[in-house]
């Protein structure tokens, strides 16, 4: 099975300390986190799964992006910026370095081959995007992979939202893995 673990760099720190935690359940059965190598929450979930020594594939925009261990050699090709280039509304408007990043996120979603869809994807966007149709200026580069997360028709849940929460919940449950208590705290209604 395969997460994709993106987000916000902006991320507040109690969701922070929730990706962490999902990376390590995920890590723990097995799963293969996808993320990006950014700071906030790819930090976050790569962190986790790191604690449990936890399978990954970090997807650079370009070499050295990122300090941690374990990026993967596929960088950005021509096929993954085509990929972004449909998803983006104003791609002539970015810059090279804004370009690769959104085109990063498809191998974040569809792995080294941009064939192969994550079972899931989870984040965190200050707009709670779950879908092309929500995509805001806030929703930032997330917005790519949960662009092609629908697409591919695979289940996003943004923990900005309690409904998602609640749909992860019974995803976790489904799959015999523990809720965090951090996400119990989401349910509850203490941290929305």
């Amino acid at each position: 099975m395969i997460y994709t673990g993106v987000g916000s760099r902006k991320a507040p720190p109690d969701i922070l300390r929730l990706m962490q935690e999902l990376g390590r359940i995920f890590g723990q059965a097995g799963w293969t986190l996808r993320s990006g190598g950014a700071g906030g929450a790819d930090e976050a979930f790569e962190e986790g799964a790191d604690d449990v020594g936890g399978l990954k594939e970090i997807y650079e925009p370009w070499p050295g992006f990122s300090t941690r261990t374990g990026a993967m050699s596929t960088r950005v090709n021509k096929e993954a910026l085509s990929m972004a280039a449909t998803v983006h509304p104003a791609w002539a408007m970015l810059s090279q370095a804004a370009q690769k990043l959104h085109a990063r996120n498809c191998f974040q979603l569809l792995g080294a081959s941009l064939t192969v869809p994550s079972n899931i994807a989870v984040c965190w966007t200050p707009d709670g995007i779950e879908m092309a149709s929500q995509r805001t200026r806030s929703s930032g580069g997330t917005a790519t992979a949960v662009v092609l997360a629908e697409r591919a028709k695979v289940p996003v849940y943004n923990l900005k939202n309690q409904s998602s929460c609640n749909k992860l919940a019974v995803f976790l449950q489904s799959k015999g893995l523990p809720v965090p208590e951090q996400l119990t705290a989401l349910l509850q209604g203490s941290l929305f």
